[in-house]
């Protein structure tokens, strides 16, 4: 028979202790995650993000193909879907995030990841300073009623911490198909620029 030191009961006593506290001091269920909060809104509206950062988004532009403007090659990229394209701004605060992980997400629930262009994402530049850029994806034409850019933090411990939750403003399937027959043939990818924060 196996006899356990009692140092060794105290610390799985502790961590179940923590693991208590830790569920206890999280709001109620969001998103199947008790840990983090959302901060909703729609486009042009400054969301507050993981601990004391901001991301805004811009402006939507929905494209037929995309030219990265960090390629050296000179043809866009074309798809047989659609691209969205989101222009954003963000703010560290004092804390730099971690890093993010962006995604769209359909009124159906399809999850759209980004695509992997040069200058597509979403970052936090420096405390006291405002980054710029845009971040795309591409989707499926049939799937934009109800899209939503969701962006969380990635994290490392089990603390409370903030995502955004952006409605890009496609109701229904009439709005979804007027901004697939007025998608522009191109969209350029900006490089990301980085000011001082105002």
């Amino acid at each position: 028979m196996k006899i356990y030191r009692p140092a060794t009961i105290l610390v799985g006593v502790l961590f179940v202790l923590i693991g208590g506290l830790t569920r206890l001091a999280t709001p109620e269920q969001v998103f199947d995650q008790q840990n983090m909060m959302v901060s909703s809104g729609t486009i042009g509206q400054p969301l507050k993000f993981g601990k004391e950062a901001s991301l805004t988004v811009v402006r939507m532009q929905l494209a037929k193909s995309v030219l990265d403007a960090n390629s050296t090659d000179e043809k866009p990229i074309e798809t047989n879907g659609v691209y969205v394209a989101l222009e954003w701004e963000s703010t560290p605060g004092v804390e730099k995030p971690d890093g993010v992980r962006p995604t769209l997400v359909s009124g159906s629930g399809v999850v759209f990841s980004p695509v992997p262009f040069t200058y597509s994402g979403i970052e936090f530049g420096a405390p006291g300073f405002t980054t710029s850029g845009a971040i795309v994806f591409e989707v499926d034409p049939a799937q934009l009623e109800g899209l939503t850019l969701q962006v969380q933090p990635i994290q490392f411990w089990n603390v409370l911490n903030r995502m955004v939750s952006v409605d890009l403003g496609i109701p229904g399937a009439d709005t979804a198909q007027r901004l697939v027959d007025g998608a522009a043939d191109q969209y350029i990818l900006p490089k990301r620029d980085t000011r001082v924060a105002s």
